[in-house]
C-alpha cells in the first residue's frame, strides 16, 4: 500500500470510529436500562462494544448471586451497541447464553462484543462477559437483523465513513 492509501484507510477507520461513537451517544441518551442497572458503555468500535456493569445488591437472587437474567441483559447490551455500531437501526433476532460461573455482589462485569460475520441484513456477534478478575461469567452469541434504510444519526458523517470504506 502507497503513502496515500494508509492515509485514506487510516481516514477512513477514524470516521467510521467517530460514526460508532456518535450512534453510541445517541443510543445512550434513551436508554433507560442503562441507567437503571448502573451500566456504562465504556468502549464502542466499528462492531465492536464494552459494557460494564457492578453488581449490587438489589441484583442478587435467593442463592446471593447475580440473576442470570441481569447478565443476559448486560451481555444483550454490548450486542445492541456493537451492531448497531454501523449506524443501521438494527434489532435482536435471537440470543443464546451460556453462564459458566456466578457473579456475586461487589463483582464488576465487563462484556465485550465482537461482531463475528455481517453479510446483507443479518449478522452474528459474540459476547464474553467476564468479573474483574478476567474470569469468565458468561458466554453470549447473538443474531442481528439490520432494517433497511434506517439510520440512527444524521447521513453526512455516516457517507464519509462508507465512502472511504470503499477506497
Amino acid at each position: 500500500m502507497s503513502a496515500s492509501q494508509d492515509d485514506d484507510h487510516s481516514s477512513a477507520a477514524d470516521a467510521r470510529q467517530r460514526l460508532a461513537e456518535r450512534v453510541r451517544t445517541h443510543m445512550a441518551a434513551d436508554d433507560a436500562a442503562l441507567a437503571l442497572l448502573g451500566m456504562q458503555v465504556v468502549a464502542v468500535g466499528p462492531g465492536s462494544a464494552t459494557v460494564e456493569m457492578t453488581v449490587h445488591p438489589q441484583m442478587l437472587n435467593g442463592h446471593a448471586t447475580c440473576h442470570g437474567g441481569l447478565i443476559a441483559t448486560l451481555a444483550d447490551t454490548a450486542f445492541a451497541y456493537a451492531c448497531n455500531s454501523h449506524n443501521e437501526l438494527t434489532v435482536a433476532s435471537g440470543f443464546s447464553i451460556d453462564l459458566v460461573a456466578p457473579a456475586r455482589q461487589g463483582d464488576q462485569l465487563r462484556a465485550a462484543c465482537a461482531e463475528r460475520s455481517k453479510a446483507g441484513r443479518t449478522g452474528l456477534y459474540d459476547v464474553a462477559v467476564t468479573n474483574q478478575r478476567g474470569e469468565a461469567v458468561a458466554w453470549f452469541r447473538g443474531r442481528s437483523h439490520t432494517a433497511k434504510g434506517r439510520a440512527l444519526v444524521d447521513a453526512d458523517e455516516a457517507a464519509s465513513a462508507r465512502d472511504g470504506a470503499r477506497r
